[in-house]
């Protein structure tokens, strides 16, 4: 793990856990003066220091490449909806990216049918996945980093869970064209 991440690890300590109904809430407290320095996904493609695009012409749906020109980390949450080049994708894991770097990340396809350009990078779409969807997803990416060390998801379950999420909201996608 990265030598600044473990030392600002030892200096926090934990509160009491409380509990409101079904929600439990755990107070971490820091020693640090100026705590991690990051920005976030949102933030860094505001600031078009951050550019998300497929990995070559012809695309791959479970990776997109980023480039991260930002000076400082750039923190990509577990389920944050990625907009735009050939589909529409969710991160499927928590990622902070180191400064200058170029980073190939793990996502899965939240847009059945389309395979084709809308634009050359992604955007952030400032929204997370459904929390079931996020659920089913983290299940089966723990299940293949155990049994393959690689952080993907089972693409076509997650579709039909998008499908029955759809169904029960009423609430349906764009066809693709």
């Amino acid at each position: 793990m990265n030598a600044d991440l473990t030392e600002y690890f030892k200096g926090l300590e934990f509160g009491e856990l409380k509990h409101q109904g079904s929600m439990a809430v755990l107070p971490v407290f820091t020693n640090h003066e100026s705590g991690l320095h990051y920005m976030t996904l949102t933030n860094a493609l505001k600031a078009d220091l951050v550019e998300i695009s497929e990995m070559n012409e012809m695309g791959t749906v479970s990776e997109l490449k980023v480039h991260n020109s930002a000076d400082v980390p750039v923190l990509i949450l577990d389920g944050e909806e990625l907009v735009g080049a050939k589909q529409n994708r969710i991160v499927n894991t928590t990622i902070l990216l180191k400064e200058r770097s170029l980073t190939v990340i793990p996502v899965s396809c939240v847009e059945q049918g389309r395979w084709s350009y809308k634009s050359r990078k992604f955007q952030d779409s400032s929204r997370l996945a459904h929390s079931k969807l996020r659920n089913l997803k983290s299940a089966s990416v723990k299940k293949s980093v155990e049994e393959y060390g690689q952080h993907f998801s089972d693409q076509g379950e997650l579709w039909d869970a998008i499908h029955e999420i759809e169904m029960k909201t009423d609430l349906h996608s764009p066809p693709a064209p």
